[in-house]
């Protein structure tokens, strides 16, 4: 067996041991650990290769790369899971990736969750008085709520994406869903979260038709988006 093959069965082998570590681990609200285990094989890969790569006895280079490199992303992801979970938790719900669930006019607050960042649906409805863009006091609170939870997290990136249905005109719809983005960031920094965006995408990027009025008010939303870098970064309004 050549040096490269022992090099590859050992990342491989870390990589599941460390997979193994983590499915061990649970959380209150979810426990798939879809983002956590992305994080250790990706950086125990990662870790393996640039251990190979570093000079003689490649092998041992090979599985300390693969130990920090897994570590590190593991890492990475539990975080975000712990950020989900503790957001759901304390918006009194719960973490669901159902695609279904941006379709259900039951949901007020959904919390959602990727490889790469975690996602608040909030309905318009619960956020907004009619045609205004100044948070509800009950929507404050729900929003400071998310603020404490982040005061653990201070690298998180948080970006708000205001959302409307297609009524009126295109422009009309940019204007309103940037001031109300604008106002729910301005809740955010006020609660002492850093690091906040805010974008207005009027109309674009509907979770359902805008045909009838049930399906209009399930587009009209705002949207929180954690994020652990710069890098993981999305555009919302062209999802």
């Amino acid at each position: 067996m050549t040096k490269k093959l022992k090099t590859s069965l050992l990342a491989s082998g870390v990589a599941i041991a460390l997979l193994g570590g983590c499915a061990q681990q649970g959380l209150v609200a979810d426990d798939s650990y879809t983002r956590t285990k992305t994080g250790a094989v990706t950086g125990a890969i990662g870790g393996a290769i640039i251990g190979a790569a570093t000079g003689n006895h490649s092998g041992k280079r090979a599985l300390i790369g693969a130990l920090i490199g897994g570590a590190v992303g593991a890492g990475v992801g539990y975080s975000l899971d712990q950020q989900a979970n503790a957001v759901a938790r304390a918006l009194g719900t719960g973490v669901s990736n159902d695609p279904l669930a941006e379709l259900d006019p039951n949901k007020e607050i959904i919390v959602a969750k990727t490889d790469t960042y975690v996602k608040i649906t909030f309905r318009d409805s619960m956020m907004f008085p009619v045609n205004s863009a100044t948070p509800r006091s009950s929507a404050q609170s729900k929003i400071n709520k998310v603020s404490t939870v982040l005061q653990q997290y201070p690298q998180t990136i948080v970006q708000v994406a205001g959302f409307t249905d297609n009524t009126g005109s295109y422009s009309y719809n940019q204007g309103l869903s940037e001031r109300r983005a604008d106002n729910v960031a301005d809740v955010f920094e006020n609660a002492g979260t850093s690091n906040v965006s805010a974008v207005g995408c009027s109309y674009n990027a509907p979770v359902a038709p805008n045909t009838t009025a049930s399906n209009k008010s399930l587009n009209r939303r705002v949207e929180v988006y954690l994020y652990p870098n710069a890098n993981a970064q999305i555009n919302p309004c062209q999802q």
